[in-house]
């Protein structure tokens, strides 16, 4: 029934039970569709035990087309009145890296990890880096089916179609893609079809993006509640973060982007403080350079140990996200465009 969110069901009276239990899911995940009862029995009784369930269409057989033509017209009526309340999620992250090399594949496997091991919370790990995904070969995958499937049959998924297309790997359920196909083109309509099934059928969507700004992946982030820009302390990826910022703003995504500093360390030159007030955006999270722990995981086809410090990061994060708007951080300290005399001079212009 979520797969297909109907507006309106026919439903035959032949067997009262299993309407009655439609009914009843029908107000638990879809409060609002209409119900049109068919059936060969027009017994006072019948019709006065439809209306004790909320039922107030019934089309007698055999059909005549004045009786098919008002009850479609009212229930039409009531849909436009009374449109049906699918419970969908609106824990959509996206993951856009500043440039590549910096990470973002192994902050969203593990977000999306994380997010998955918290109750109640069914998580999906959606590669959209349709040149370059490396999800599939990070999680040791060899899927029959990839993102590229589920894009071209994203008008017709439904309940017995989906588990043909994901991968499960751990707490999770991953889409990741295939093999190399520079001719592939996903157009709109598919991504918001997939998108509309995957939010009634999750509890949170984590999308890994390749940073190229496609028109997908722009549709994809205006539907997203967090847009996560992962940039690493080092100058080239801050200025081209910076660069991407103000593209994003004046598409009117600039309020739903948070930055995720990866690959932090103590000594590091660069502080988040500096990071924020170049960027003007804040640093949700920090993440540990920790090369040996991602490494592991690589090689175990998993996410890195939540024991370790980069482990319990991502909890942390994960936990963040699903509880609370991102965080602010007070900007302090020096401009990075003062310590760093290195940026073109037109940063110097940067507000606090």
């Amino acid at each position: 029934m979520m797969a297909h969110a109907p507006q309106v069901v026919f439903v035959s009276t032949e067997s009262l039970t299993k309407l009655f239990e439609l009914v009843k899911t029908l107000e638990q995940q879809a409060r609002g569709t209409q119900v049109v009862a068919v059936g060969r029995s027009t017994d006072a009784s019948l019709l006065m035990e439809l209306m004790r369930y909320g039922i107030r269409e019934f089309i007698p057989f055999p059909f005549s087309r004045e009786s098919v033509f008002h009850s479609l017209t009212r229930v039409e009526e009531s849909v436009a009145k009374n449109p049906p309340q699918f419970s969908i999620t609106d824990q959509l992250y996206t993951f856009l890296p500043a440039k590549q090399g910096v990470g973002a594949s192994t902050v969203a496997l593990n977000t999306a990890w994380a997010l998955g091991g918290i109750k109640d919370t069914s998580t999906l790990l959606l590669d959209m880096d349709l040149t370059s995904g490396i999800l599939g070969f990070m999680l040791k995958l060899n899927p029959a089916r990839t993102i590229v499937d589920a894009a071209q049959n994203a008008h017709q998924l439904d309940d017995s179609l989906w588990p043909q297309l994901v991968s499960r790997k751990g707490p999770i359920e991953v889409l990741p893609t295939g093999g190399l196909n520079p001719d592939f083109r996903v157009d709109s309509t598919q991504i918001r079809y997939l998108l509309e099934f995957a939010r009634r059928n999750h509890s949170a969507i984590c999308v890994d993006l390749s940073g190229n700004l496609e028109r997908y992946s722009i549709e994809i982030m205006h539907e997203s509640k967090r847009v996560f820009m992962i940039v690493t302390p080092e100058i080239p990826t801050l200025h081209l973060a910076r660069e991407k910022l103000k593209y994003l703003t004046n598409i009117d995504l600039g309020d739903r982007i948070s930055v995720v500093l990866n690959r932090t360390h103590k000594r590091a030159v660069i502080t988040p403080e500096q990071v924020e007030n170049l960027l003007g955006v804040p640093v949700m999270t920090c993440l540990s350079n920790d090369y040996q722990g991602i490494h592991r995981a690589l090689q175990s086809g998993r996410c890195v140990d939540p024991a370790t410090d980069l482990g319990r990061q991502f909890k942390a994060f994960a936990t963040a996200i699903l509880d609370k708007a991102a965080p602010t951080v007070e900007p302090k300290g020096r401009r990075l465009v003062d310590y760093l005399s290195i940026l073109p001079g037109r940063y110097s212009a940067v507000s606090e």
